[in-house]
């Protein structure tokens, strides 16, 4: 029978895996070097570790091939079907400049070539009325042009106010899918059926440049597993945390676009809750970037503002994550002006950090841990791979002797340097949104993260810090962790003043009755827990504010309770309300989940005997260099008490313990960090 729930997380450097014996209730976990030209090859790899691929119940991935894609340009040669005089609206975009005083700053570059922009003869009203019908014979154009092309590869359709009336789009798919046969077709009514249209243009056509590589990835990826014996089936972690059948993700690639850094959030929910912590603070720190998000109240922070490149938006529902170049693999360099810098470019898997011995020269934030005494160089992933101590001195001289200082005095300036940019992260996902850091608990985790906790609990200011289980595996773990999820939207443009109760009703019965179908036809059973949000906004703002209500008849007490809670919301959140002003209400949206099965963590044991420390070396802090205790994790027990100096090993990373902070293990082993 088979007995582990598996989830793999594909990162920029390395490649996470976590599996959960749902017999022993044991926890194993592990990790290898990234494979970027086959991620598949990375995911075979560790899978190796399993002798009997049957043993696998479950295999969850998290991937990151649809971000690359776009972000490297490697996705499909696609065509663009819009209403007639509207072709141009990707190249268009938006007014508004990255850097607005830089004459040569040059805006993001299309996905779709204007040579293979189309456009139909049609037009509906605002309302969704037909002004124009579709002229059959402009799509039978349309077709002979796009096959005539010659190596289209997909087909994105945006039509003007598709997302009230999508009669027309659905009918230009039928024409396309009949006269080009095997063709993936994306219309936005699927994709987004929101308004702004070159939002849903942007997502739509994000869909359709990937369709053709993720269908390549995923059938190659289901076709190896198969070869290896894994019969398991595979869910995709998607952009908001749930996961979905490889089928579904093969129909909406673009679900796929953050699918990695959610499960560190999914995750880090699941841990705040178990410690009783109301607010939460996620800082994952691999080995080419950092992300941030927030829980508030068991509530994950979600967002559809989302551009995966400047002036590219990508309008799905996803966890609000906010990622900068800030990782293990983070390159220090001197710029023009003789300053020292760190980051974005990463050094990546290959050659990666100078230590790792691949050739790679330049110094990295590794290499700066390294030099400083707090990562072990023959116990680096659990002693699987040996760290060269001396190149990491090599590559750092090049940035101190320009600087005039020692190699130690420049591994401390990168240290500080990072550690301000991650603060940087925190704050905009805290106080640029009214949040107080000093309420949250700061959740520190991927490979790197551990290695930063303590100064970054101090400089952040936040009330105290958790170094969950598994540090450098814990978004693989939230992929054990998560449920199944649907979310699901829909422009309304409707005011308090002539609110039509009967469309929302109508509205939100097929979002919730498509979305449940949905998971359905996945294969999901079980009970459906349901969530209704909508965006309101006072008449004339250019800004909503999303309400949560509980309720699917909009009767006059349940409307004037949506308005009440709108009122109550913006007050809080902006310090004033306007009771008599007109209310917009601007998108319907509801989140469908279905649970699935969960793992059931064994606690920590309880001390019997004295811990000790399996060794001790000078650490450099910032407040200088001490000699300092090293326990292994493994060795410690519920409600072990440890104070800093002192550095906690594992296989996959270290935590830090600074001068001035003290570590309690929790009954399932987490390390809760505050000052003493």
């Amino acid at each position: 029978m088979s007995r582990y729930l598996v989830g793999v997380d594909v990162g920029g450097t390395f490649t996470d895996f976590v599996a959960y014996d749902r017999d022993t209730r044991a926890l194993s976990v592990w990790k290898n070097l990234t494979t970027p030209d086959d991620p598949t090859t990375g995911i075979l790899t560790g899978l190796a570790r399993f002798t009997d691929g049957a043993d696998i119940a479950n295999l969850r991935v998290g991937t990151t091939v649809a971000t690359n894609a776009i972000l490297e340009r490697k996705g499909a040669r696609i065509a663009y079907v819009a209403t007639r005089g509207f072709r141009d609206i990707p190249f268009l975009q938006r007014g508004h400049r990255k850097h607005h005083y830089d004459s040569g700053w040059v805006r993001s570059r299309a996905l779709v070539l204007r040579r293979d922009c189309h456009e139909v003869d049609e037009r509906l009203l605002a309302s969704g009325e037909v002004l124009q019908p579709l002229d059959a014979a402009s799509v039978a154009k349309v077709v002979a042009d796009i096959a005539a092309a010659g190596g289209i590869e997909a087909v994105a359709v945006t039509l003007l106010f598709s997302y009230i009336n999508p009669a027309h789009e659905q009918a230009v798919r039928e024409q396309l899918t009949a006269l080009l046969p095997g063709l993936p077709i994306s219309i936005s009514y699927d994709v987004l059926p929101k308004w702004k249209e070159y939002e849903r243009a942007s997502t739509t056509l994000a869909d359709a440049y990937i369709k053709p590589v993720l269908q390549r990835y995923l059938a190659t990826l289901r076709e190896r597993l198969d070869e290896r014996g894994v019969r398991a089936p595979v869910a995709l972690i998607k952009s908001n945390g749930g996961e979905m059948s490889l089928a579904a993700a093969r129909e909406q690639p673009v679900q796929l676009t953050l699918s990695g850094p959610t499960g560190g959030v999914v995750a880090a929910r699941a841990v705040a809750e178990e410690l009783g912590l109301k607010r939460a603070v996620t800082l994952d720190m691999g080995g080419t970037s950092t992300d941030c998000s927030t829980v508030v109240n068991g509530q994950i922070s979600f967002t559809t503002d989302f551009e995966i490149e400047f002036g590219l938006p990508i309008q799905i529902p996803m966890i609000d994550i906010r990622t900068i170049g800030a990782g293990g693999g983070s390159v220090a360099w001197i710029d023009t002006g003789g300053m020292l810098r760190v980051g974005p470019e990463s050094a990546g898997a290959r050659p990666g950090p100078a230590c790792y011995g691949f050739g790679g020269e330049r110094p990295t934030v590794t290499d700066a841990n390294l030099v400083l005494g707090r990562i072990n160089p023959a116990n680096f992933l659990g002693g699987g791979m040996a760290l060269a101590s001396e190149r990491a001195h090599q590559a750092l001289h090049t940035v101190a002797a320009p600087l005039g200082m020692t190699v130690e005095q420049a591994a401390l300036a990168i240290l500080r340097i990072v550690n301000n940019n991650m603060v940087g992260a925190l704050r905009t996902v805290l106080v640029e949104r009214g949040l107080d850091p000093r309420e949250f608990a700061l959740f520190a985790f991927g490979g790197a993260g551990p290695l930063h906790v303590s100064e970054l609990l101090d400089e952040a200011g936040v009330a105290e810090a958790v170094v969950p289980l598994h540090p450098g595996q814990f978004s693989a773990l939230g992929f054990v962790l998560t449920d199944a999820r649907v979310d699901l939207e829909r422009t309304i443009q409707m005011t308090s003043k002539r609110f039509d109760a009967d469309r929302a009703r109508a509205h939100l019965h097929d979002l919730i009755s498509t979305a449940s179908a949905d998971l359905a036809r996945q294969g999901y059973q079980g009970e459906m827990r349901i969530e209704r949000t909508i965006d309101l906004r006072y008449l004339g703002q250019n800004y909503e504010l999303e309400v949560a209500f509980d309720f699917d008849d909009f009767s006059a007490d349940n409307v004037a309770r949506l308005w009440a809670d709108f009122h109550a919301l913006h007050e809080q959140r902006f310090g004033f309300q306007i009771p008599k002003e007109a209310i917009e209400a601007i998108t319907l949206r509801c989140t469908v989940h279905c649970q699935t099965a969960k793992p059931d963590f064994m606690a920590l044991p309880a001390r019997t005997q004295a811990l000790a420390p399996r060794s001790q070396r000078v650490v450099t802090f910032m407040s200088g260099s001490v000699e300092s205790p090293v326990y292994a994790r493994e060795d410690l027990c519920a409600g072990d008490h440890l104070r800093g100096p002192a550095l906690i090993e594992e296989a996959a990373s270290v935590t830090v313990l600074a001068p001035g902070h003290g570590l309690t293990v929790s009954a399932r082993g987490h390390l809760q960090i505050g000052r003493v």
